[in-house]
């Protein structure tokens, strides 16, 4: 059976190209009311210019379907509050959030600059948390939603020269991570897509030259798409890439009990079973703290 959005309402962030720009074509497509959020801006934050969401926008209404555009910055809250005013006063709802507004501004950590650390942050962490904190209210009143952040490769592993980037995209895993716990009850779900695609922000990264084709920005759509569907999970992590979907998770080993004596000596003694995360008998599922 056909996944459609008929009567949902989506806003989706950095949607003027790249994978925004899919995602909300895909669900204008399958019948939702998209708000097409971006600023316009470069690759790294600067400048600014509402067409690139209009030419979306009026994609999706070239289609037969419906979308508006707006140029709000998520690192304004006061915009973001307004887009979300004005969704509500056209259509009553919101269904879907699919946080993807990004910008790059990567260099090694000692060359690193504080205002690109912070540049970095505003956008993919506090900006995706201004449009969630705008929205969760509406959420939990009509009881349904679904949140979609952005995280990434770099932030589950690690990437040279992005530590500002790695940090935002793995603080979005734990802000999915509590989310996932205080939305459920209201059938409110939060998950995250890690993209490898090709896109204007990785045209210029090492091991992108030349794959246009096989890391199509749309090959990543179907799972965000699904993530904003009825019969999403809630708390997972989906990676795609070029047609390959496979899941990241959080986990923890079973470790070593060494009472409550433990030494510095007894740790090195049994450093190597502390570290093994090789036994998935191991895995403990995780008791969120207080």
């Amino acid at each position: 059976m056909k996944i459609g959005f008929e009567d949902r309402v989506a806003i989706v962030t950095g949607a003027g190209g790249g994978l925004g720009k899919q995602h909300a074509l895909e669900l204008g497509r399958r019948g939702a009311k998209v708000v097409v959020n971006d600023l316009g801006g470069a690759v790294d934050g600067s400048g600014s210019s509402g067409s690139a969401a209009e030419r979306v926008a009026q994609e999706i209404c070239d289609n037969g379907g419906t979308a508006i555009a707006n140029d709000a910055s998520v690192t304004d809250l006061d915009a973001v509050q307004t887009m979300v005013d004005e969704a509500m006063a056209k259509w009553g709802r919101i269904d879907i959030l699919v946080n993807n507004a990004g910008i790059l501004r990567d260099k090694t950590f000692s060359k690193l600059e504080l205002e690109n650390w912070h540049a970095v942050i505003d956008v993919h962490l506090t900006g995706s948390l201004n449009t969630t904190k705008c929205i969760w209210p509406i959420m939990i009143e009509q009881n349904y939603g679904r949140i979609v952040m952005t995280t990434s490769t770099s932030g589950l592993f690690g990437n040279f020269g992005q530590s500002n980037y790695a940090a935002a995209k793995l603080g979005l895993v734990g802000f999915m991570n509590t989310l996932r716990f205080e939305g459920a009850k209201y059938n409110v779900y939060t998950n995250a897509i890690a993209p490898i695609a090709a896109t204007r922000m990785t045209e210029e990264l090492p091991g992108f030259e030349g794959s246009a084709e096989r890391l199509a920005p749309e090959l990543v759509t179907p799972a965000v798409v699904f993530l904003c569907s009825e019969k999403a999970p809630n708390g997972r992590i989906i990676q795609a890439s070029g047609g390959r979907y496979y899941s990241a998770d959080v986990r923890e080993n079973i470790g070593v009990d060494l009472g409550l004596n433990a030494s510095v000596e007894d740790i090195e003694a049994n450093i190597d079973n502390i570290l093994d995360m090789s036994s998935n008998a191991g895995i403990l599922e995780r008791i969120p703290h207080r």
